[in-house]
């Protein structure tokens, strides 16, 4: 058996011991084995881990439904979250890089299931309801174009059939 050079040494020690300074596991995001190859990512896992760092910060409005996608808060302030979500968020997208591929693809979902959800709406009585963001796929519904009674009635004929993903009032 050969011996490593001391540098080498310490790199193996260092890499050791990070991969096991953590106190929760985090998914494997890419693999660079077999010539290069990229293993999947398994999006749940992400998800979970991201939501996981969420409630770690106190952030526990946040939640993973049976499906898998992730559920925010309501808006309980002026800004639209509540207050600490931001700096949460952000510490939370670094500690789980692969948030951000899946959130990439989400957005995609949610788009769609939101054009459809603002479509049914359209067709329930809220003519006026606003196309969803495509960043977001979420509705924005400015204060001024808001109808709690329209809203009830088009949530109550789209809901079961189009859930919508996401939405905000009052921006």
């Amino acid at each position: 058996m050969r011996a490593l050079p001391a540098a080498a040494a310490a790199a193996v020690v260092v890499l050791a011991l990070a991969g096991c300074s953590a106190s929760a596991p985090v998914p494997e995001v890419a693999g660079g084995e077999r010539g290069g190859q990229v293993k999947p990512q398994d999006d749940n896992a992400v998800r979970r881990a991201w939501v996981d760092c969420m409630h770690q910060q106190g952030q526990t409005s946040v939640e993973q439904d049976k499906d898998g996608n992730i559920g925010f808060p309501a808006a309980s302030t002026d800004s639209g979250m509540p207050s600490g979500y931001d700096a949460a968020a952000r510490l939370c997208d670094e500690k789980v890089p692969g948030i951000h591929q899946v959130q990439q693809a989400d957005n995609a979902k949610f788009l769609e299931m939101a054009r459809k959800w603002v479509e049914c709406a359209r067709k329930n009585g809220y003519a006026d309801m606003p196309d969803p963001d495509p960043k977001e796929g979420t509705v924005i519904v400015p204060r001024a174009l808001f109808d709690a009674v329209k809203w009830d009635a088009a949530s109550r004929a789209c809901e079961a059939k189009f859930p919508l993903p996401g939405y905000r009032i009052g921006e």
